[in-house]
């Protein structure tokens, strides 16, 4: 796989600024059933207690030995995983390592912790606690995607994604709208 270059990122920064900031879709849902692994779904459960139903969350222990409930379910912007990936195909973004993947602006300044979010029948919160790039990460899009990511704007934008937990529970699709709440 070649990885894109710095430049080809920077150059691809226009369209991941033009996602909409309100209401957008769900391009993408992917189960982690274990470290690695994905599975690409038609439908999700998002439940309140276990986050996406059937992931490897719930085994994934933050310190303390139990898993973030801070972090039940990430999301990552649709089109940066399109730029990143240099795929328009959703199920390359897969590796990326998120659950649900939006068309829509999840920056700092859009959404800050305490936004709500409708996808599909559930609702999910977002958390003040970031997500960042891994080196998992890095050895899927390589050091030029990761450092672009972690730049100040790259934050800003949270462009490796965001926490959130499930404050209300339902079914997820590709194509449901998702929309910012408050």
């Amino acid at each position: 796989m070649a990885y894109r270059t710095i430049e080809q990122l920077e150059a691809g920064m226009d369209e991941v600024l033009q996602a909409p900031a309100d209401e957008g879709l769900v391009r993408l849902v992917v189960r982690r059933p274990g470290r690695g692994q994905r599975e690409i779904l038609e439908v999700g459960q998002l439940d309140t207690e276990v986050g996406l139903v059937g992931d490897d969350w719930v085994n994934r222990p933050a310190s303390g030995g139990v898993p973030s409930p801070y972090a039940q379910v990430t999301i990552m912007n649709a089109r940066v995983a399109e730029l990143i990936s240099g795929d328009a195909e959703p199920a390359t973004w897969a590796q990326c390592g998120d659950q649900l993947y939006l068309d829509l602006d999840i920056s700092v300044a859009n959404m800050p912790a305490g936004t709500r979010i409708a996808v599909g029948e559930a609702v999910l919160e977002v958390q003040a606690e970031p997500h960042t790039g891994c080196l998992q990460f890095r050895g899927w899009w390589g050091p030029d995607a990761l450092r672009h990511i972690s730049t100040e704007q790259g934050r800003a934008l949270r462009m490796r994604g965001v926490n959130t937990r499930v404050v209300r529970s339902g079914a997820v699709r590709p194509g449901d709208t998702a929309r910012k709440l408050a």
